[in-house]
């Protein structure tokens, strides 16, 4: 996509470093989400609630995933756009005669 000026801009969007660290603490978020709800709902029940704290857990593993998701949205997009109004370095021209 070009510019106003007709250029085409750099890349700003996130390194695959990134993303697979992004990726990876929504997995984990989740899974920490869900254990903890799991167990929460576990110690609070009496009697045979194995089925609720499942729910329970499930519902606290989506939650955790997916709060976890939007802030690293957020982070990636601020990171992009920081990066894209960091000044470009200009061409180096060659040192010498030419010829």
């Amino acid at each position: 996509m070009l510019n106003r000026s007709g250029t085409v801009p750099p890349d700003s969007s996130p390194s695959l470093r990134a993303r697979i660290l992004s990726f990876t603490a929504v997995i984990l978020a989740g899974v920490c989400g869900g254990l903890t709800g799991f167990a929460v709902m576990d110690v609070g029940c009496r009697g045979d609630c194995e089925i609720t704290a499942g729910f329970v857990g499930l519902a606290s593993a989506v939650g955790a995933a997916v709060g976890t998701g939007i802030v690293v949205v957020l982070a990636l997009r601020a990171s992009a756009e920081w990066r894209a109004q960091q000044p470009q370095p200009e061409p180096q021209q060659p040192h010498g005669p030419v010829g």
